[in-house]
């Protein structure tokens, strides 16, 4: 049995999230106690337990102590079977980070997974944007073999959610390892700038426009595409994506959201300093990709690297889970003002 220690590492939400994947695909059963303990408010949050009980879906798996608040959890899997699956968040939780949390089960199952999540947030703080999960997170994994794609029904915003996305994977018993060296040039920088119900002040516009005069004052030709959506009639809002590629197949990101008291000219200069930042440093895998692609680079047969300029709290917790829960090796080793994170074979 995995018996993890939530408060260790991070002692967010992570920890329970990666645990529960890897309980199901391993097969071992799972106990897991001071979940999210670093928080303000511990214990399970509705899209934590949506997490959980979509889970339990996939694999039929027996699951005791998942309710709102609770520290403490037992996961015993069973298979993993493709099916049709629905669940529903309930509150403005972070769509894109229960689909992290499924995604590495649905790789495993003998049949295709279509998930439809609904009554959430599709572009929240503290997750990536369901644009970031779309253009550059899924992206990525197609190196390694992964066959997903995300339908956005409706964008979702704080604090009344309401957003809805559908995921469709297609398993895969075997990920290929992936090793990203070298930065290579830019060759395209584009994005995307979204706003629900808020085209009257060209929110979209101003958020790209922004981006755009900035990523040129430094020497980037960006297109980003506008949109002025009206699918959520509930919660209006807005976010930014923005990606760069380059001739080595590297593909780096970043986004922001727009908020109360923040302008949207303020919203596309954030998220372009963020991107920027990457492309200075010749980043391989940007900030947020970095600890998202460690649980597949564990469960990946091989060798794999990557390049990053920061080490963040999200990706020594989730090298700290694979090492005890998977026995894989990782190393960081400085290299200039990167740090190269290496899977060995």
């Amino acid at each position: 049995m995995f018996e993890i220690d939530g408060s260790q590492k991070s002692g967010s939400g992570t920890v329970l999230r990666l645990s529960v994947a890897l309980s199901a695909i391993t097969g071992c059963p799972l106990h897991i106690f001071n979940i999210r303990y670093n928080r303000p408010k511990s214990g399970l949050k509705p899209q934590h337990l949506e997490s959980l009980l979509t889970a339990r879906k996939l694999c039929n798996a027996e699951l005791k102590g998942a309710k709102i608040g609770s520290k403490e959890i037992w996961f015993k899997p069973n298979k993993i079977k493709g099916a049709n699956i629905k669940a529903e968040i309930g509150t403005a939780g972070s769509i894109s980070a229960l689909i992290m949390a499924v995604l590495p089960i649905c790789l495993f199952a003998n049949n295709p997974v279509k998930l439809n999540i609904t009554k959430g947030g599709t572009d929240v703080l503290y997750s990536p944007t369901i644009n970031f999960m779309r253009f550059i997170f899924l992206e990525t994994l197609k190196k390694m073999g992964v066959r997903a794609s995300i339908q956005v029904n409706s964008y979702g915003y704080y604090p009344k959610g309401m957003g809805e996305v559908t995921l469709i994977i297609n398993p895969t018993n075997f990920l290929q390892p992936i090793q990203l060296e070298q930065f290579g040039k830019v060759q395209h920088v584009e994005g995307i700038s979204v706003s629900t119900f808020l085209k009257k002040r060209n929110v979209a516009e101003r958020q790209a426009m922004s981006a755009t005069n900035y990523l040129k004052s430094k020497g980037y030709a960006a297109h980003i595409k506008i949109v002025y959506d009206r699918s959520n009639p509930y919660q209006k809002g807005s976010s930014i994506t923005l990606w760069a590629k380059t001739d080595t197949g590297v593909l780096v990101g970043a986004d922001a959201i727009g908020i109360i008291n923040k302008s949207s000219e303020e919203v596309g200069l954030e998220a372009s300093k963020k991107l920027f930042h990457e492309l200075q440093s010749n980043s391989t895998v940007d900030v947020n990709v970095s600890d998202m692609l460690i649980p597949f680079m564990a469960i990946a047969k091989g060798k794999s690297s990557f390049l990053t300029r920061v080490i963040s709290d999200h990706l020594e917790t989730n090298i700290w889970l694979m090492e005890n829960l998977l026995n894989s090796h990782f190393s960081i080793n400085k290299i200039g003002n990167l740090y190269r994170i290496t899977k060995s074979d």
